[in-house]
Order: C-alpha cells, then sequence, then structure tokens
C-alpha cells in the first residue's frame, strides 16, 4: 500500500527500496517542496514572453523588455468590483446591499468612465502609486463609492437604469449602461464631459459636434474644486458605441477592427465581455484581449481623504495587480467601443483613422462614419434604439440587450 504514496512523484522507486520507508518520504517531502518553492518564484502569467506588441489604451509596448510598464499602466485604472453591505439600493426594505451577480455590466461602465475622468483631469500618463494623494484622483474615485449621493454609485446606475425599465438587480448589457451613463453625467458639472452613444453603427460627425460645442460649457481645471468656466468651449467627449458582431459567436472578420480600435489614442478600451460574464477590456496582445475582471466581491466603504492606514488599504482595492486575458473568439458579439477626445482636434483625428483604418480598410467595417444623419433616419428610430432593454440576448441572461442592429 506503501506504493501509492509515490505515484505523481516523476521518479521510479523500486519496491524493495520501502525498507526505507522514513528516507523516501523525506525524499519525497523534499521534492514537492522544490516543486512548489519554484513555482512560486515565477512571473505571473498576466502578459506572455512573446515578440508581440502589448497595446493598452493607444499606448503600444513590448511584451519582453516594458514589463513593469505595463503592469504599472493596468494597476493605475481604476478597477471597480462587486462590493457587499452597502446601505440598500432604493432604500428602506430593499434587499440590494450587494451587486454580486448582477452588478458586473454596470462596474464595467464605472471603469470606462473613471478611465474618461481620469485621462481628463490627471493625464494619460498618471500613474497610482500606495502614495497617491492627490485632491483630483481621491475626488474622482469618491464619485464612484457605493454610496447614494454620489454621482455615479452602483445606487445612482441602478435607480437611472429602473427609471427606463431595467429593475434594479436586473443585468445591463453595453447599450443600455452606455445609455444609463449618458443620462448621468448630465448632472455632475465638475466631471467636465459628455457622453455620445452612437446609434445604428453610424457615427454622425455633426451631431457629435454640435453636441460637443457648448457656450460656457464646464471645462476641467487640474488638481481643482471647481470646474472653469469658458466662454464658447469644445465639452470632452467619451464616445461610445454600441456593436453587435454577430449572432450568438464574434465574427471573426471583426477581429482585426477590434485590434485596430485599441490602438488609437484615443481610446479607452471596449465594454463587453463573454457570455454571462461582463469584462472591461483594454487592450490586447496577438490573438488575446487583456481585460479587467469585476467579478471579485469586495466590502464598501470610503477612501475619504486617505488619511489613514484603513482609508489607504481601501484605495488599493480600486486597482487589480494582475490583468487577465482571453482569445478574441471567445469574447461575445456584444460590446461597445469607448473612446475620449478632450479637445475638437482630438475627435477630429480619431475621425480620420476611423476612416483610415477601421472604414477604408475593411471588407466588413465596424461602423460607418457620415456629416449628417440620412434624411431616412426618422426621430422615432431614434426613440426605439435608445429604450433601454428592448431585445432580449444571449449577452448576460434572458433579460439583456439592448436592440442591436446585427453586422454581416
Amino acid at each position: 500500500m506503501f506504493s501509492n504514496i509515490f505515484k505523481g512523484s516523476g521518479v521510479f522507486i523500486p519496491h524493495e527500496s520501502l525498507i526505507n520507508l522514513p528516507e523516501l518520504l523525506y525524499t519525497r517531502i523534499t521534492v514537492m517542496d522544490n516543486f512548489f518553492t519554484q513555482n512560486s518564484s515565477e512571473e505571473p502569467d498576466d502578459i506572455p514572453q512573446t515578440e508581440n506588441f502589448v497595446w493598452i489604451l493607444g499606448r503600444k509596448y513590448s511584451a519582453k523588455k516594458d514589463i513593469d510598464a505595463i503592469r504599472k499602466d493596468i494597476r493605475s485604472r481604476l478597477w471597480f468590483t462587486y462590493r457587499k453591505g452597502f446601505v440598500p439600493i432604493g432604500g428602506f426594505g430593499s434587499s440590494f446591499t450587494s451587486d454580486k451577480g448582477w452588478g458586473c455590466m454596470l462596474r464595467c461602465g464605472q471603469m470606462v468612465l473613471g478611465q474618461a475622468l481620469v485621462s481628463l483631469h490627471l493625464g494619460r500618463d498618471w500613474r497610482w502609486t500606495p502614495d497617491t494623494k492627490s485632491s483630483t484622483y481621491l475626488n474622482i474615485l469618491r464619485r464612484f463609492e457605493d454610496r447614494r449621493a454620489a454621482p455615479y454609485s452602483i445606487h445612482q446606475i441602478a435607480l437611472m437604469g429602473a427609471s427606463e425599465g431595467k429593475d434594479v438587480g436586473q443585468w445591463f448589457g453595453p447599450n443600455t449602461i452606455a445609455q444609463v451613463l449618458k443620462k448621468l453625467v448630465v448632472y455632475d458639472d465638475w466631471s467636465s464631459i459628455t457622453i455620445h452613444v452612437a446609434l445604428d453603427n453610424a457615427l454622425v460627425i455633426n451631431d457629435i459636434v454640435r453636441q460637443c460645442r457648448v457656450e460656457g460649457a464646464t471645462t476641467a481645471e487640474v488638481d481643482g474644486e471647481k470646474p472653469l468656466k469658458a466662454p464658447s468651449q469644445w465639452k470632452p467627449l467619451l464616445l461610445l458605441i454600441p456593436l453587435r458582431l454577430g449572432l450568438s459567436d464574434i465574427n471573426p472578420i471583426y477581429i482585426n477592427g477590434l485590434k485596430t480600435s485599441f490602438q488609437f489614442p484615443q481610446s479607452l478600451g471596449i465594454i463587453g465581455g463573454k457570455p454571462s460574464h461582463a469584462l472591461y477590456f483594454i487592450g490586447y496582445v496577438g490573438e488575446e484581449v487583456i481585460f479587467l475582471d469585476p467579478h471579485t466581491t469586495q466590502k464598501a466603504g470610503s477612501v475619504d481623504q486617505k488619511s489613514d492606514d484603513n482609508e489607504t488599504e481601501f484605495d488599493a482595492t480600486y486597482h487589480c495587480k494582475i490583468a487577465s486575458r482571453i482569445p478574441m473568439t471567445e469574447m461575445d458579439p456584444s460590446v461597445a467601443l469607448c473612446f475620449f477626445c478632450a479637445t475638437e482636434k482630438d475627435f477630429r483625428s480619431l475621425c480620420r483613422l476611423m476612416q483610415d483604418q477601421l472604414i477604408s480598410n475593411e471588407k466588413q467595417p465596424l461602423l460607418e462614419i457620415c456629416a449628417e444623419r440620412p434624411t431616412t433616419w426618422s426621430p422615432a428610430e431614434d426613440v426605439a434604439s435608445e429604450a433601454l432593454g428592448a431585445t432580449a440576448s444571449t449577452f448576460l441572461g434572458p433579460t439583456s440587450d439592448d436592440g442591436f442592429e446585427l453586422l454581416g
């Protein structure tokens, strides 16, 4: 019976040697100790050692030479996950004190909006450290805390969805979260951005220009508590483009276009996921997408002024140490491309990049660009397209998403 002890050790031990059982047991334990010691010292498998370039939100890295820079970039993104123990959503009598099991797409929406605010108020080159105490950074973070008064809390997002036909606790899809965030940013002057949700796979340039050129618009003030007023200002733009790129699986013809979109300097990644699993895609390497996963449940709390150890530790829960990746072919076909244009020049540049690299170079483009709305596009179609939860799909369960036009 003792011979069973040594099965799987990788070392042949003759039966006659079992008389030296204590010595052999020591050998066996030593072998196993060495095995686990070797494994524990290995590099994390977040970024493969490959000749392929790594792209993270418009930044190009070498997988072999820039691994530390890649990880710092990823860890500096705001990571919003399931939380538990917050004040009930919906007030007294509500049982929703956690969003575990239903809030993953809401958290992905928070991540892309958080990245837009970081890009605007702190810059794309900004990097987080455990000692970060910038008032602007803390101001951004507090806007997403799990409390009713925070402009982009799980409470605000869930209740805004409910006012549009999505009950609290129902799954959202990419289009739903895009429409909800579009409505919420209107009430937040400090954040100083506007959201445009492109409809029917078409980017209408003059619609966006009219939306962003606002007399007396508010603009960002770095490290300031109040927005700066300016006459005739471009309102910084978070552009969300919901698409459906297949029926139940993503059509491989769109993979190259998705890769290209991550390379644009204006890229804020992709809201999407895999079936029943919302994810925030922030880049790619080879044939795999790199993502932040909201499916970790953490305690609710506040970073406040980050003035003690508890608040410092809580701040760290908003930054993911290790990203993950999946093959692009495993992505759900329901996605929303995300871009941030702080200036009109950024937007014009994005339009040129899309035309040259996403449309002219592709047999089946992800989207189309036009100067004005087609005359056949009626207001009634707009209302129907913006209706939340209009059509069921496979993305996040039987109650999701969202009235996409099928491409290809």
